[in-house]
């Protein structure tokens, strides 16, 4: 009976130093594969303006892409980009297919059940716009239009009203209209194309990140920003959850970019203001 007992026992101390171990190597699953194979896979957009873009080599370049090379480098591994639509990025489902995903993406309540964000590296507005010709002052003109907004974003959540925020200090969000149409875009960029059309064409208005629409107004769209800001909100790294190791090792890169200043110095080469200070 003794032997039974300790057979048992032997098991059962087995199978918990097993779980554990299983535990553990979840959870540096995503860093031991990085570290092993040298290479970290970042998703970007291609079509981002100052936040990533394809210049006229065809190559990436941005705010972001420079902030991941930098995240690269102090893993000690090569910066390697793919380039998924945002509602995949966003949907969680990426199956080894990259490691982070970049945009800056805003942490709200329903995307904190799928991802940790082990750091946020820029804060900004986010903003209406519409045609130059617009009639509109003020946001609150856009009460009952149709309104534009690139599917899955923050801005698409502002305009449903349901955006809940989930970042520290987080006040609730106020709503300054209730948009009679929302159509949702594959990219803010299509959005503006419409809008670009004339004032009530397609569009009445696009609500989208502050810095996309100075961007596109820069390069020649007949657009303007009404004022105030709809919300200010942050732009963190996301990555899937269950790694705290990656977790620590990302919100480590980003705090040393932060205190020696490179984050700072990106912020005004792509946007020529600081965004990096919470607002």
């Amino acid at each position: 009976m003794k032997k039974i007992i300790k057979t048992i026992a032997a098991a059962a101390s087995l199978t918990v130093a097993s779980a554990a171990f299983s535990g553990a190597a979840w959870a540096g699953e995503v860093l031991d594969r990085v570290l092993s194979s040298k290479t970290l896979t970042l998703a970007v957009g291609p079509d981002w303006g100052p936040i990533s873009h394809l210049d006229e080599k065809h190559e990436l370049v941005g705010y972001d892409v420079d902030i991941s090379r930098e995240i690269a480098k102090f893993l000690g591994v090569e910066a390697k980009f793919v380039t998924p639509g945002w509602d995949i990025m966003t949907a969680g489902k990426w199956q080894g297919r990259w490691d982070i995903a970049m945009g800056q993406m805003v942490p709200t309540k329903p995307r904190a059940e799928i991802f940790d964000f082990p750091a946020v590296y820029i804060w900004g507005p986010n903003v209406a716009v519409v045609h130059k010709n617009s009639k509109a002052t003020k946001p609150a003109d856009l009460e009952g239009k149709v309104v534009g907004t690139s599917g899955g974003t923050s801005a698409d959540a502002y305009a449903n009203h349901n955006l809940v925020p989930a970042w520290q200090g987080a006040s609730p969000v106020e709503y300054q209209f209730k948009p009679g149409q929302i159509k949702a875009y594959q990219s803010t960029n299509i959005a503006f194309d419409d809008l670009r059309l004339g004032d009530g064409v397609r569009l009445d208005g696009v609500l989208t990140d502050d810095t996309l629409a100075r961007d596109a107004i820069k390069a020649g769209y007949p657009m303007k920003i009404l004022e105030p800001a709809l919300f200010s909100a942050p732009g963190a790294i996301a990555i899937l959850k269950g790694d705290k190791e990656f977790d620590d090792k990302i919100a480590a890169a980003i705090k040393e970019l932060k205190d020696n200043g490179t984050l700072s110095k990106l912020s005004i080469k792509w946007y020529g203001v600081d965004y990096t200070n919470a607002q």
